[in-house]
């Protein structure tokens, strides 16, 4: 189905901070209904070699081919986009990026109305494709008002309806939760069972267990090994993070050292803190809570329960929010609590601003120190792109900017939304690295995160919370950590309970 001879790309650099990985002497042939994982560490190519087969390269990324690339025995760069497209069918990271509609249904009709299918063909799509993949509940739906697992099920039908016989997705998984991670499996055993050609490039890995016939790692724009599932799995952990690889099941998490807690004496106290929506409902109803300061803090739970709420009322965003917090014996109300608290959004996209990697850590300082600056840009593996626009980096590289903008500033509360999001092992790491040394420094972090592998990695405490309230505080000492483990797998296998 596709065949690549000895392929070289390289992108057309229109800025010098263009710093995107091309491919080198890359030979693959993937057979019709193989799934095929690709995998390594930020920057090794998978992306790339994404947008080589569905057509975005040389079609819309400009640069430098050689090489042959065939799809079902056709040139693929001799083929316009819009020929590959009922052939191609691409799921991308972010599904904000490939929405054209306001509503659900129109989205899912989109690709097939410009195919030029009639309406009856067009309604049976995407009444088929509603029923095939569970999502009857979300039609009719406004896109804006979907949580983030359920604009990705829109994405993953809008592509669906399109019926093509290759599937190529993006780090589909890295913006999920457990439960809608489940559901994205089960559309990918779909496409499996209808003989369907999926080329997944993934960081997070546990969700593919059973589903991949190969995986292709890659390392600086070529292809290293090719490994069966079973042979990757027998590789050694030790040697698999060597590789910047992340777990390839949860239960490899219980191997890590379950250490203890340090007691924290001191705590924030938290009062009030209940938020309700325009129309009545309440997003947040946690009446008073103490959570300990100085600590790392996970905040956990389903998209839609209440996370992201949190975090806007912790940091004083919600303009009507009413609520207090209590830090070394002062209440403090939005307004001081915008002066203690910083925020990295999960949309790092928001918050940056200057024209220079170095500027935007400068830019977070409240007396500027290059220096030092750099030392942090120097710890998140950036030093090198210091000179780089931020807007041109990767969605990886564009995290570790935000988070070296939070490490720069002089705030006693940092919120991180999502902080390893589209991060591979060696850069989950270094996120976690960077955590715990702004825990040193006698800041409280509070991680809003997906990602039991962070939380293992350095977080010392969390919070769970469903349905706008507190579930429960964890100390992650053996026992702490056992139990959140326990709240992954749980959500992991909760794949119908959690549909509706």
């Amino acid at each position: 189905m596709i065949e690549l001879r000895n392929v070289t790309f390289n992108y057309r650099q229109t800025t010098s901070a263009s710093k995107e990985s091309g491919l080198k002497n890359i030979s693959l042939t993937i057979r019709q209904g193989e799934c095929v994982l690709l995998c390594g560490e930020s920057g090794c190519g998978k992306t790339t070699l994404a947008r080589l087969i569905n057509g975005l390269i040389p079609h819309f990324y400009e640069g430098e081919l050689s090489g042959e690339v065939r799809v079902d025995g056709k040139r693929l760069p001799d083929l316009p986009l819009y020929e590959t497209a009922g052939v191609i069918g691409t799921v991308f990271q972010d599904p904000r990026s490939q929405f054209f509609n306001v509503d659900t249904a129109s989205e899912i009709a989109f690709g097939p109305e410009n195919l030029g299918l009639s309406e009856a063909e067009i309604t049976s799509r995407v009444e088929k494709v509603a029923r095939e993949m569970r999502i009857e509940h979300l039609l009719g739906r406004s896109i804006f008002k979907l949580s983030g697992g359920q604009k990705q099920k829109i994405a993953c039908a809008s592509v669906a309806a399109l019926c093509p016989d290759i599937y190529v997705l993006d780090e589909p998984s890295s913006n999920l939760d457990m439960a809608a991670m489940t559901d994205l499996r089960q559309h990918i055993a779909l496409w499996r069972s209808q003989k369907k050609t999926i080329i997944v490039a993934e960081h997070r890995l546990h969700y593919l267990r059973g589903l991949c016939d190969r995986v292709i790692y890659m390392r600086a724009g070529r292809i290293e090994q090719t490994f069966t599932w079973e042979e990757l799995e027998a590789l050694p952990l030790q040697k698999r993070t060597s590789m910047g690889l992340r777990v390839l099941s949860l239960d490899e998490l219980k191997l890590s050292p379950s250490g203890t807690v340090a007691p924290l004496t001191d705590t924030l106290e938290f009062s009030d803190f209940v938020y309700t929506y325009k129309r009545g409902e309440k997003a947040l109803d946690i009446p008073s809570i103490s959570l300990p300061r100085g600590a790392v803090i996970a905040v956990v739970g389903l998209n839609g329960a209440g996370k992201s709420t949190f975090a806007r009322c912790l940091c004083g965003l919600n303009k009507h929010f009413r609520g207090t917090l209590t830090l070394a014996g002062q209440r403090l109300r939005n307004g001081a609590r915008r002066r203690q608290c910083f925020m990295v959004m999960q949309d790092v996209n928001h918050q940056l601003f200057t024209e220079s990697v170095l500027d935007e850590v400068l830019l977070g300082m409240k007396k500027e120190d290059k220096a030092a600056a750099e030392a942090i840009l120097d710890s998140m593996d950036l030093l090198d792109l210091e000179e780089a626009h931020p807007m041109s980096l990767s969605g990886g590289e564009k995290q570790r900017v935000a988070i070296a903008t939070a490490t720069a500033s002089a705030r006693e509360i940092i919120v991180f939304d999502e902080p390893t999001s589209g991060l591979d092992y060696t850069h989950m790491r270094s996120v976690a690295s960077n955590l715990a040394r702004l825990q040193e420094m006698g800041k409280t972090l509070f991680a809003i995160t997906h990602d039991p592998e962070l939380i293992m990695a350095c977080c010392t405490h969390a919070i769970t919370i469903d349905r706008g309230k507190a579930q429960n505080v964890l100390a992650l000492d053996g026992v702490g950590r056992q139990a959140i483990l326990a709240f992954f797998l749980r959500k992991e296998g909760e794949r119908d309970a959690v549909r509706g």
